[in-house]
């Protein structure tokens, strides 16, 4: 669940340059609570209601037919060709960092043996893939509990007496309605893919209990680690110094050489263990749709493990072309395709509720249909609220809309030419 939605707090170094210190961590507060905590509930209560193989995909289905499911899935599919394009873009940005400057062709082969790195282990079975996550998961945090502990150490002995001067507020010479639109963009896509791992429902031990017990340790695990690693180290620094790719320069200028190097190797694995634990996730998805007839069935088998082999390859080999590929200002495609789909889940609660009162798993969320909705839209206002501030200030990556809006309508006509009868 932990690589599912974060890798630790690479990337948000970025967020601080870009906005400011001051509303870089106000958002880091918030953001969790209005936008994870209402997702971490509705999805702890659908995985809980309907823990199959399939995840989200088969909620949507279920409440409003095949054609919405289709949607979903689709959706899902397109904000993972965008999503897994990034983390070989971070494996090589950390990797820089002991190499030197690569060569094109070279960086991408590098790329490439992570991603056929991550499927190897991935045809290995889903136990595979926990059981390393959970060491990589100590790998990458580890180096920031030495920082965040020595650069504390001197912000609370370096005459400061341990107030934190989030100055300034934010980045001066940039509107400031614009910068926090973007801050809420990139911090929603730090807390985001709290569903990711529904798709491997059919593969969890007792998931119905298990998902939601995961959810409500990795919420605050994530948020831990985040402003664990944030704000004591940037106590001590130049908020100016931060910006992409930036913690093995920050380690150093607080400790020294030694633990940037770990910093860097930590950037590395986190890089690795992301694509690696949403590869498992994203790879049901073409596997799920196969099984109702939208793509080839033979992308729907499994081998005895339970891995769906050939749609973990068939998207290995469509992620290492899109690794070829520059997805710069296309964040925001990423993170409107991903809440156009997670809009979709949150209704998908709704109805199911009001159509199946009977369906109650082992979570169900202490409210009633006016509040459950309302808490459903929180996070899509939040989102909402961010496209608008970027728009009105221009600072949007407009063709990041223009793709996530070509991609989403290209979906109702993508499920016309994949229609075929229902599977059996």
């Amino acid at each position: 669940m932990f690589f599912c939605v974060s890798g630790g707090p690479f990337g948000l170094e970025g967020v601080v340059g870009d906005v400011g210190p001051g509303v870089a961590v106000v958002l880091l507060v918030l953001i969790p609570l209005l936008y994870s905590v209402p997702e971490t509930l509705i999805i702890g209560e659908l995985a809980s209601m309907l823990p199959i193989e399939g995840g989200y995909y088969q909620w949507v289905k279920r409440a409003f037919g095949r054609f919405w499911g289709f949607t979903n899935g689709w959706l899902s599919w397109m904000y993972s060709l965008i999503d897994m394009a990034i983390y070989p873009a971070l494996f090589l940005q950390y990797l820089r960092w002991f190499t030197g400057d690569l060569g094109r062709f070279q960086a991408w082969l590098l790329a490439l043996a992570l991603i056929w790195g991550a499927t190897w282990l991935n045809l290995r079975g889903t136990r595979a893939v926990g059981f390393a996550s959970g060491w990589f998961t100590f790998a990458v945090v580890a180096p920031f509990v030495v920082l965040a502990g020595w650069a504390a150490a001197r912000w609370l002995h370096g005459g400061s007496g341990g107030a934190f001067a989030a100055e300034p507020f934010h980045a001066p010479g940039s509107a400031f309605l614009g910068l926090l639109g973007i801050g809420i963009s990139q911090s929603v896509w730090n807390y985001s893919g709290w569903d990711n791992a529904s798709t491997i429902g059919g593969e969890i031990e007792d998931s119905g209990a298990t998902y939601p017990r995961a959810l409500l340790r990795a919420l605050p695990l994530v948020t831990i680690v985040y402003l664990v690693a944030i704000v004591p180290a940037l106590a001590v620094t130049d908020w100016r110094t931060w910006s992409d790719g930036a913690w093995p320069t920050l380690a150093a200028a607080v400790t020294g050489r030694w633990l940037a190097a770990w910093v860097a190797a930590a950037g590395i694995v986190s890089a690795f263990a992301l694509f690696n634990a949403l590869l498992l996730a994203y790879s049901r998805v073409p596997m799920v749709l196969a099984r109702d007839g939208f793509l080839p069935a033979t992308l729907g088998t499994t081998d005895a493990r339970g891995t769906p082999r050939r749609a973990v390859l068939v998207s290995a080999v469509g992620y290492s072309v899109f690794a070829l590929l520059s997805f710069g200002g296309l964040l925001a495609a990423d993170v409107l395709l991903y809440t156009a789909a997670l809009a979709l889940e949150f209704a998908a609660l709704i109805a199911l509720r009001r159509r199946e009162p009977e369906l109650v798993g082992s979570f169900r969320v202490p409210l009633g249909g006016a509040a459950l909705t309302a808490l459903a839209a929180l996070p899509v206002i939040v989102i909402a609220v961010a496209v608008v501030l970027e728009v009105r200030s221009r600072t949007i990556g407009l063709v990041g809309v223009v793709v996530a809006a070509a991609l989403g309508v290209a979906g109702p006509a993508a499920y016309a030419a994949a229609r075929r009868r229902p599977a059996a």
